[in-house]
């Protein structure tokens, strides 16, 4: 694996750089403190983030939370502290996994393979999210036009949906889109007609 460490003791960094070869993985960069931890990360697109949870400046929390907004990676924090606050801290920061210092060898790669297959699973259940998001809300686009159809052209629920259904096939567009025209074009008229009136 492509890996990043952060950390403020070079003595660690050494220390974590050489556990890591021996295993195989590569080191791409190493930082001492949190926002130098961002840059890295930007430029050199890790795969997997070794982060000390206490450095100077920006802290490992806050950028492991800049990180999954910006460019979501595993982050594996490094913590001398078995403090609880810092733990569940990290937890709501999506962290994938901890390592307490001194790190030990034979923790090190499996931790690393744990935090890369639980970033993978938090992955497709944040698609899974995007998708079940995006059919609510085209659902919710084609019930609205659904009802603009009844009330304009006199339709049952079923001949309107059919409808829309119709349109998008024979267009091959969606039916998010088809209905989301009706809904333009509704709202276009309302318009014409509450101008009209005025005049």
């Amino acid at each position: 694996m492509r890996v990043l460490i952060a950390d403020d003791e070079a003595v660690i960094r050494m220390g974590l750089r050489t556990m890591l070869e021996d295993k195989g993985h590569k080191v791409v960069a190493t930082a001492t403190d949190g926002a130098s931890a961002i840059e890295m990360m930007r430029s050199e697109r890790p795969d997997v983030i070794l982060m000390d949870i206490k450095m100077p400046g920006m802290d490992g929390l806050a950028a492991a939370r800049r990180i999954m907004q910006e460019r979501p990676t595993p982050v594996v924090m490094l913590t001398a502290f078995s403090q609880r606050e810092l733990v569940n801290e990290a937890r709501e920061a999506a962290v994938f996994g901890y390592l307490v210092k001194p790190v030990k060898e034979e923790l090190l790669d499996a931790t690393l393979a744990l935090a890369v297959t639980r970033f993978k699973e938090w992955q497709k259940l944040q698609r899974q999210a995007q998708d079940l998001t995006r059919s609510l809300e085209a659902r919710e686009v084609v019930d609205r036009a659904k009802y603009v159809l009844i009330e304009q052209q006199n339709l049952t629920e079923q001949q309107a949906f059919n409808k829309i259904h119709r349109a998008s096939r024979s267009r091959r567009v969606t039916m998010q889109q088809v209905a989301q025209e009706i809904l333009d074009r509704h709202e276009k008229e309302s318009r014409a007609k509450k101008g009209g009136g005025k005049g």
